[in-house]
């Protein structure tokens, strides 16, 4: 790749890909949260929902949240665009036209409230002192509100385009009358191996300031941002205090805490030639806001606050920033601003442990906050970031065979890394660890299942989502795996009452992968398997995707090291699941019950999904003995593969796909469209056809797209989980029912694997055009649709499975015979 300039105006221009539209755009379909119980499900469930009824009770009693909670979901606001932040530091959404919208700065906690007060504003005013433009940069129609009521709201959204490709966004805004046209750049410092930017609590703002009219003009452009997270005003006292930099960086810091955990916002802008930097210490953000608006119109300023530090106060607080810039005919300017919050030192809900947040590692002062210093680096580093940005997304933009939706989908799913509740936490002397473990220096990593699935690394999900860490920060996906080694050798006797079925199980058992690694209402890392639904420690497939990984991983890295302390773990998980084999084929049974990440779908007896892990990982465990000179125990493994591989296609291969499972059960016939994805894994490991045989994967997979994804919404949804032979969707199950967005991603990437290019990106797109372009879930991908109206669990971690299209991408043209595949250009499926 040719060298890239520094500034060059083609790292900064707006993207020709990425999530595009209107500043006024409305959705054309609006679906519904919740699960599409038929009437022949229901009595099963019944007992299930008094549990679950008794199991909130009892959460609510102790001041805690539901770990899901389908009682108060959370319904699509069809708002959302690229959220802001680095990685584990808390994030704040943005809305396409502008909103600060969602707020992630308690662990793991969520808050949905749009703030108004925080906004940017513009003022336009001629060499003779006239302002002509006057203007709040939002749609929000605020007429009916008497909060800054003296604001002038309903900027034109057809006047205003906005895209996103994370980590950055634009936003532009075409004033008509003066010829005054403003692009405002947002960027996130997330940059693939570079774990210290990527772990800032700061986003940037940079404003293109363009004047096309005949008139040399003054403009200026403010901003302006309150305390807390939410409308509601709090008990902690806040305060805000301006702040000197270097001589250049000036700014405004709002001081508060959340639940007892100081913060700090900061935001800030660079004086320079020809920009005139001024701020508001404070103004009331329920007010009616006309001094501040009265200020701006006279002058294009803000009024100087004379105070060093305001008075603290319970009531919410707001400070503003403006920077007034000279801009003559034809020509523009450039102006940046940031924004920081410094909330160094977090606890999750029991206090067990105080943590300090990664950052710290680079920005920490105990006695005061960072956040002039954090403002400062963000202000001089962010060009540096945008380059690293462009440099690493551009291999694949300019990639002419594949799609636009795909470059699109690729780098906006990966919002979740960020904005999944992620913590990630420094360790300390406390902390015992072995010279390969990563934690050492890189910390403990943790994001949720979903938004509204509140567990860390939950790992049934994790093996899916995964394939976006390995590639971008293979460090922090080594640090989950080595979590997940300790947690292996931990166990909690609780006992406690499953809602599947009211019997009574110990929280987890020594030897076996946990679910996840704990709720935030309680104490993660230390208390886990928060799930309560099912006894997990019964679960199929966790067992296996944690071998899975490790090889996956390996795969990617090249790191023996790793392989070496895992391999322990490896050989006892894989012993423990070798009790599953009840009738010593070589192929584990299911137990009757959802003992697998489908945990509303029974499987009984050998099944497809969790037969074709178990085979994969028995494949992986060969290898990975070999690798470490354990012989003795990969000719072990080895024996009971060759067992396995031949019941496998006896108990479950019925002449054109796999069987969902080898019961007698009326949907035993079901073609489930996740049948082989251990078949999958040894792909994206580098392995081709020795355990699967390839003219069977190939039948399995053709069923699966001419039946769950080309009879499934005309081939325009992903593929449905569950299809039956006789023509229509598996309706016996919750879940069978669902199309699960991740699993239809990894799915396409099986397809491209096996050389099915065409197919796998029909698959994808299907599941793109409707989240991003349809329904308007875009920066809060669901978990699963429905054929229609409905959709499950906003804001998951599974579509990061994506990136596992990328690694099939990029593996495409390498096979054991060394042989390239041709060029295949990809239709565009648009409905």
């Amino acid at each position: 790749m040719d060298p890239v300039d520094y500034d060059a105006d083609y790292v900064k221009q707006i993207s020709k890909y990425g999530f595009t539209v209107k500043l006024d755009h409305k959705y054309p379909e609006k679906r519904s949260p919740g699960m599409n119980v038929r009437w022949k499900q229901l009595w099963e469930f019944v007992p299930c929902v008094f549990r679950y009824i008794w199991y909130c009770i009892k959460i609510w009693r102790q001041g805690r949240q539901p770990i899901m909670d389908f009682i108060n979901q959370l319904n699509d606001r069809q708002i959302y665009g690229a959220p802001i932040g680095g990685i584990g530091t808390g994030t704040i959404g943005r809305g396409f036209n502008g909103e600060f919208c969602r707020y992630s700065l308690i662990p793991g906690i969520y808050n949905y409230d749009t703030i108004l007060t925080n906004q940017f504003i513009v003022t336009i005013r001629d060499t003779d002192g006239n302002t002509i433009y006057h203007q709040v940069l939002s749609t929000n129609d605020n007429r009916h509100s008497k909060k800054l009521s003296s604001w002038k709201w309903g900027f034109d959204g057809d006047n205003g385009n906005y895209t996103a490709l994370y980590p950055r966004s634009w936003t532009e805004y075409d004033i008509k009358e003066p010829a005054v046209k403003l692009i405002c750049r947002q960027i996130s410092p997330i940059i693939p191996n570079n774990y210290k930017d990527s772990s800032l609590p700061c986003a940037v703002f940079v404003w293109e300031v363009e004047n096309l009219s005949e008139m040399n003009l003054n403009i200026s452009i403010t901003f302006t941002f309150q305390s807390g997270m939410n409308n509601a005003e709090t008990l902690d006292d806040k305060w805000t205090e301006l702040f000197e930099y270097q001589n250049n960086i000036l700014g405004v810091m709002i001081h508060q805490e959340f639940n007892g955990m100081p913060c700090t916002y900061a935001i800030s802008s660079r004086a320079c030639a020809n920009v005139d930097i001024s701020r508001t210490l404070v103004f009331d953000p329920n007010g009616d806001g006309l001094d501040l608006w009265d200020s701006l119109e006279r002058t294009g300023k803000l009024s100087t606050a004379t105070e060093r530090i305001s008075p603290a106060t319970k009531h919410h607080v707001a400070a503003g920033l403006c920077a007034l810039m000279h801009v003559p005919s034809k020509e523009s300017h450039e102006v940046a601003f940031s924004l920081v919050w410094d909330m160094p030192k977090i606890n999750f809900y029991n206090k067990t442990r105080e943590y300090l947040r990664y950052y710290t590692k680079y920005f920490y002062n105990d006695e005061e906050s960072v956040a002039p210093e954090i403002s400062h680096y963000a202000l001089n580093n962010f060009p540096k970031w945008e380059l690293d940005i462009y440099k690493w997304q551009q291999p694949v933009l300019s990639d002419v065979e594949l799609p636009d939706w795909y470059k699109s989908a690729l780098f906006n799913e990966l919002y979740y890394v960020a904005d999944g509740g992620t913590v990630w936490l420094r360790t300390d002397e406390t902390d015992v660890f072995s010279d390969n473990d990563p934690r050492k220096i890189y910390g403990r990593f943790g994001y949720l299942e979903g938004h509204e699935y509140r567990m860390y690394n939950t790992y049934d999900v994790h093996f899916y989502a995964a394939f976006a860490l390995a590639q971008l920060w293979p460090n922090l996906q080594s640090s989950i795996q080595y979590e997940i080694c300790d947690t292996i050798e931990m166990e909690d006797s609780t006992r406690r009452w499953t809602m599947y079925d009211g019997t009574m199980h110990l929280r987890k058992i020594k030897g076996f992968v946990p679910h996840d690694v704990g709720d935030p209402y309680e104490e993660p890392f230390m208390k886990i398997n928060a799930y309560p639904v099912h006894d997990i420690c019964a679960w199929k497939d966790l067992n296996l995707k944690y071998v899975l990984t490790c090889y996956r991983d390996y795969s990617i890295t090249g790191n023996l090291d790793c392989l070496r302390d895992f391999w322990p773990y490896i050989k006892k998980v894989m012993d423990n699941s070798l009790l599953w084999d009840t009738d010593n084929d070589g192929i584990i049974e299911n137990s009757g019950f959802p003992d697998q990440t489908y945990d509303a779908w029974v499987m009984e007896g050998a099944s497809s999904y969790c037969g074709s892990l178990w085979l994969a990982s028995l494949r992986c465990a060969v290898e990975v003995g070999k690798l470490v000179g354990d012989n003795e125990q990969s000719n072990k493994y080895m024996k009971i593969l060759e067992r396995g591989k031949v019941s496998f296609q006896n108990k479950l291969w019925n002449g054109k796909y796999y069987n969902f499972d080898s019961s007698l059960s009326e949907c035993c016939k079901s073609i489930m469209s996740d049948q082989l994805c251990g078949q999958w894994f040894l792909q994206t490991c580098g392995f081709n056809h020795e355990v699967f045989p390839e003219d069977r994967v190939k039948s399995a997979l053709m069923t699966i797209f001419e039946n769950n994804v080309m009879k499934y919404k005309d081939g325009y949804q992903g593929a449905v989980n569950g299809f039956l032979p006789s023509g229509s969707i598996d309706i016996r199950s919750l879940q069978s029912e669902e199309m699960w967005t991740g699993v239809s991603y990894g799915l396409a990437a099986f397809m491209i694997h096996e050389g099915m290019i065409e197919q796998g990106f029909r698959i994808a797109e299907g599941v793109y055009r409707t989240v991003w372009e349809k329904i308007g879930m875009g920066f809060q991908t669901p978990e699963a649709l429905y054929e229609n109206y409905y959709y499950r669990s906003t804001g998951y971690m599974r579509p990061l499975s994506i990136w596992a299209i990328h690694r099939a991408w990029n593996m495409r043209n390498r096979s054991d015979t060394g042989k390239e595949t041709d060029n295949v250009t990809i239709k565009d499926n648009t409905a």
